[in-house]
């Protein structure tokens, strides 16, 4: 079995990403990258700082505007309008989820489209539904780019999705779409899941779900990539049991080390290419 090595694919992007951020130095010029933290939430801040540190380590500037919980969306709207206007800030990460009181979809849409180093606003998710270029989400974009890094081919392949949330399953059933693959959506809603899953050359799993992908639900030699990031007894697993599907997948990417290695990484990569990056 091939391990699909997240961390790998990340070090071959972040020599990229360094590379940009060298000739920006040779222009003397110093993007930054804004990331917007509303609330309290733990995750949401222990990302926030994880991303900021990855940035600095490359050499990108990133800075963390933190706001308290109670802020009016007046105030947030008019700190991302602010970002939009600054040159020197070339995207604008806003963590999730927002405090309850806020609007999340109207905030989103108040980031510049081309700013929108995560993918959300409408502008960049109709630009990846009809094929124009610009922002993908990270996601999902990091899973393309282990399927590249692999020299993994979705033409004419089988590709099974087990999640349809709006940042990771639908965009991602796009990008593969675009590549030539033959989809299949599955949910909970989803009647005999393994059998769906049984067909697929390629199994992509972003449910969230713990132990969800087995050994008997994957067809031999299929390539699997495990999207989920699960806490369980103090441990990150993924959605996928790893010790018994290595046994029958030809690949399979790992939980940590996988997927979520290659995120982050995808984020600053869309800081310095300025969205230029569609599939």
């Amino acid at each position: 079995m091939l391990l699909l090595d997240g961390k790998a694919v990340a070090a071959f992007h972040r020599e990229r990403v360094e590379s940009k951020i060298y000739d920006f130095q040779e222009q003397h010029i110093r993007p930054e990258l804004a990331i917007v933290l509303a609330g309290q939430d733990k995750p949401s801040a222990m990302y926030a700082s994880s991303m900021q540190r990855v940035a600095r380590n490359v050499g990108l500037s990133a800075e963390i505007y933190r706001l308290s919980e109670s802020v009016s969306e007046r105030d947030i709207i008019s700190m991302l309008e602010h970002f939009n206007e600054q040159k020197h800030i070339f995207g604008i990460l806003m963590m999730m989820p927002l405090p309850h009181h806020l609007n999340a979809s109207r905030i989103i849409n108040c980031i510049s489209p081309d700013k929108d180093v995560d993918g959300l606003t409408d502008t960049n998710i109709a630009r990846l539904f009809s094929g124009r270029s610009g922002f993908v989400p990270c996601t999902p974009r990091a899973v393309m780019a282990i399927l590249d890094y692999y020299h993994i081919s979705l033409t004419g392949k089988d590709v099974v999705i087990i999640g349809r949330s709006n940042v990771v399953g639908k965009p991602l059933a796009q990008l593969c779409l675009n590549r030539n693959a033959t989809v299949t959506h599955c949910h909970t809603r989803t009647h005999d899941l393994k059998a769906a899953a049984r067909r697929a050359d390629i199994l992509i799993s972003a449910a969230g779900a713990p132990g969800l992908i087995t050994a008997d639900m994957v067809k031999p030699g299929a390539v699997v990539i495990d999207v989920g990031i699960n806490r369980v007894d103090g441990k990150t697993v993924g959605d996928v049991d790893f010790e018994g599907v290595s046994q029958v997948a030809g690949a399979l990417t790992p939980v940590p080390g996988g997927v979520g290695a290659v995120t982050t990484m995808m984020v600053l990569e869309n800081v310095v290419c300025r969205g230029a990056w569609t599939d």
